[in-house]
């Protein structure tokens, strides 16, 4: 990872973090860089060999790491995590609600097939399921070890096609595309993301909501420009946030997007 992220040198020695997806995509390099600073990093993946695999090569090089079996859907998984977190550390400073997938269309540089209007109701729901419910459920259950934290982070991967502003707008590169489940999850992800930033606004727990770019992966596509290492930027970014960071935010790197 490039040394262009805002407090790259900052120790997460002693902290914990949580990153879901985590076996693969973004999220390898996610938990990639938090290890490297000394977090202990949970990774977490349906597949829990998947997820056991990446850990391993993480404590290989002297990283902390372990594995963690979580299906975003499943709502005995996400007691289960918040039980085994609580139980191993007691507390969790970062949380990075990574996980999604695309549905609408095979990739992210492919416009939807099927115009909202005659989209697929199992597609829409399917969608909200891992893209904005996992998050919302999962994060409700984590607030009590959030609270454990002296400074916890809480990031949220939405992408810019979650943007109304970028929706409505003929001029924007998202404009065409038209994917109905995977948009309008990742507005809702935006709107979770502002009303409990709000709600917790004044303690030390800080909430954002990302863009990690168009990325080069299974779910981006080929014509992606943007590489996994540096995809990974902007969730490491928020989730390293100093005392003085912002709250209930939508970024890319130092840009600020719009609603």
């Amino acid at each position: 990872m490039s040394e262009g992220a805002e407090g790259s040198s900052t120790s997460l020695s002693g902290k914990v973090a949580l990153v879901t997806g985590a076996a693969r995509g973004i999220g390898v390099e996610i938990v990639r860089e938090l290890a490297s600073r000394g977090a202990h990093v949970i990774v977490a993946a349906r597949d829990v060999q998947s997820a056991e695999k990446v850990a391993s090569a993480l404590r290989e090089q002297g990283s902390q790491a372990s594995a963690l079996k979580l299906d975003v859907t499943s709502d005995a998984d996400l007691k289960a995590a918040a039980e085994a977190i609580g139980a191993a550390h007691g507390k969790l400073d970062i949380l990075i609600n990574n996980a999604g997938i695309l549905l609408d269309s095979p990739d992210g540089g492919t416009p939807a097939p099927l115009q909202p209007s005659v989209a697929l109701p199992n597609v829409v729901r399917e969608t909200f399921e891992v893209n904005f419910f996992a998050p919302v459920f999962l994060t409700q259950l984590l607030i009590p070890l959030l609270k454990r934290s002296d400074a916890p982070r809480v990031v949220n991967v939405s992408s810019i096609r979650g943007s109304l502003a970028h929706l409505s707008d003929p001029a924007s590169p998202v404009y065409p595309v038209r994917a109905l489940g995977y948009d309008t999850s990742k507005a809702a992800l935006n709107a979770f993301t502002i009303l409990i930033a709000e709600e917790l606004r004044g303690t030390p727990i800080k909430i954002n909501a990302i863009h990690p770019g168009w990325v080069k992966t299974t779910m981006g596509g080929d014509q992606a420009p943007v590489t996994v290492q540096d995809g990974a930027l902007t969730a490491v970014k928020y989730a390293t946030l100093g005392e003085d960071g912002p709250t209930g935010g939508f970024f890319f790197l130092d840009e600020r997007l719009p609603w």
